[in-house]
């Protein structure tokens, strides 16, 4: 009388099991790359020809000729092919990208400035803080998703920063959050950082930084190599920098090859971890941006809450658990809000648990069915 219950329960017990390893990620690894200020207008139309000239776009004569040469091609796909072959050729068809408007897949930001520091909170944090309104370098009083999991068991001392922009200390609160951060400009003691690392501080001093703030994306990138050959981390975050700070110099040409430079960081960084047995096949990348831009001549250097359009951002991710969708059209709205709580359930893990306010997952990301965002 009670070997059929047993069968059933070992069977129930069989199914309960396998559903769950089926609904376990297989993302081990996350990836965060950030390109400030980074227009969705440039990567799903490539470069725009009107700010190619000296007025708009502050393109020096010399320079115009290999400029349309480069970037110019007669469709869209073509131009947005050749300012980002990577992100086109690779991200795009093996994985997903949002915010194309004109193809009907909008992205946003929640915060209400649409500038840099108040756009990272709300991507790391999950949730728009409206103390946060400026760049000022105030240490973040909310928790990331950076060092939330750097708290959990699996990830402790496997989380790491390398950013371009020096305001990166206090948005990750660095002295609270004991991450391990690279930002350019800075000067270590003497034997406290690896020997790479040590020579990319003397290039820094050698050579004139972008401004006070910031200096070349390479330095960050070039860090970013080493931090992972050396730490071996789970969760990984590079800032870029450099479109943001030509676009505001008015140098669309500038402008345009700094993108171009980003996305062959990203393929470098990304052909790295598939080339380590650790990353290789269990690693998601995630590619965003911190806000959006002004949109014609006068303003596209510019964005900020009297800058129309500045809030529309982007946002893709390639990765194991990830669907080929491709390039999303006719889709439901996306939230820079909804990215840590996205970088969390490719791991595994819950942020929301502990930031109850944060944006829901990105449920296609993580290869589930669409839900409403909130």
């Amino acid at each position: 009388m009670t070997t059929m219950p047993r069968a059933i329960g070992l069977l129930l017990t069989g199914l309960l099991a396998a559903a769950s390893a089926a609904a376990a990620p297989k993302t081990r690894n996350v990836l965060l790359v950030t390109i400030d200020g980074l227009r969705w207008q440039e990567v799903f139309r490539g470069a725009e020809e009107a700010l190619m000239d000296k007025e708009a776009g502050g393109v020096p004569a010399d320079a115009m000729e290999a400029l349309r040469a480069n970037y110019l091609a007669d469709s869209p796909e073509e131009r947005r092919r050749r300012l980002m072959p990577f992100f086109w050729e690779t991200v795009v068809p093996q994985g997903v990208a949002y915010g194309n408007r004109d193809a009907g897949s909008p992205a946003s930001v929640r915060n209400e400035a649409w500038v840099s520091y108040p756009g990272y909170n709300e991507l790391l944090t999950g949730r728009p803080d409206p103390q946060i309104t400026g760049n000022a370098a105030i240490p973040n009083p909310n928790l990331t998703v950076l060092e939330w999991l750097d708290s959990r068991p699996d990830f402790q001392g496997r989380v790491a920063v390398s950013a371009a922009w020096r305001v990166f200390s206090a948005i990750i609160n660095v002295e609270r959050s004991q991450l391990p951060l690279f930002v350019t400009t800075q000067q270590s003691e003497p034997g406290t950082v690896s020997p790479p690392i040590a020579e990319l501080e003397q290039w820094m001093e050698d050579i004139p930084p972008i401004t006070t703030k910031e200096h070349f994306d390479v330095f960050a990138h070039r860090a970013a190599l080493d931090m992972i050959e050396r730490r071996q981390p789970r969760v990984f975050l590079l800032a870029l920098g450099e479109p943001d700070e030509w676009a505001h110099a008015r140098r669309y040409d500038r402008y345009l090859d700094s993108i171009r430079r980003c996305d062959r960081f990203v393929a470098e960084l990304w052909n790295k971890l598939q080339a380590m047995p650790g990353y290789r096949g269990t690693t998601t990348l995630v590619l965003a941006t911190d806000h959006g831009r002004g949109v014609n001549s006068g303003d596209w250097t510019r964005h900020n809450r009297t800058t129309p359009q500045s809030n529309e951002i982007w946002l893709a991710a390639l990765g194991p658990d990830t669907p080929a969708l491709g390039e999303r059209r006719d889709a439901p709205p996306v939230f820079q809000s909804q990215v840590a709580a996205t970088i969390a359930a490719l791991l595994g893990e819950d942020f929301r648990a502990a930031a109850p306010e944060a944006g829901t997952p990105v449920d296609e990301i993580l290869g589930k069915s669409d839900r409403a965002p909130r």
